[in-house]
This record gives structure tokens, C-alpha cells and sequence, in this order.
């Protein structure tokens, strides 16, 4: 179960990409933007919804078992 807890329903592939892209844009993006402009938020934002998702798709799917 903790496997699958940190990987909080997210594939290796989506999980490696997130990783990647918060890096080079740590690295490479903008100096200071505000909350609405950042893209290192959004990206926060949109694993944030994907992660829920997930943990809704498998709530879903133990309540039908």
C-alpha cells in the first residue's frame, strides 16, 4: 500500500516527466511571476488535480467492489 501511496496513482512515466519539468523550470524559467503566472504553480496545481482524480477514480472503484 505504500507504493502505491507515493506514487498516489500516478504512472512512472507522468511521474518522471513532473520531475523533469519542475527541474528545468527551476533552473531554466522565469525569475519571479506571480501565483497566477507561475508556471512552477501550475504545474503544482495540474499534479494536484490529476492526483485527485486518481484517488477519486479509486475510491469509485473499491465502492463498486
Amino acid at each position: 500500500m505504500s507504493s502505491q501511496r507515493s506514487s498516489e496513482g500516478l504512472s512512472i512515466g507522468y511521474r518522471i516527466g513532473y520531475q523533469l519539468r519542475m527541474l528545468g523550470l527551476s533552473i531554466f524559467g522565469p525569475a519571479q511571476l506571480g501565483e497566477n503566472n507561475d508556471p512552477k504553480a501550475r504545474l503544482v496545481r495540474e499534479r494536484e488535480a490529476r492526483v485527485a482524480r486518481a484517488r477519486a477514480t479509486r475510491q469509485r472503484d473499491a465502492d463498486q467492489d
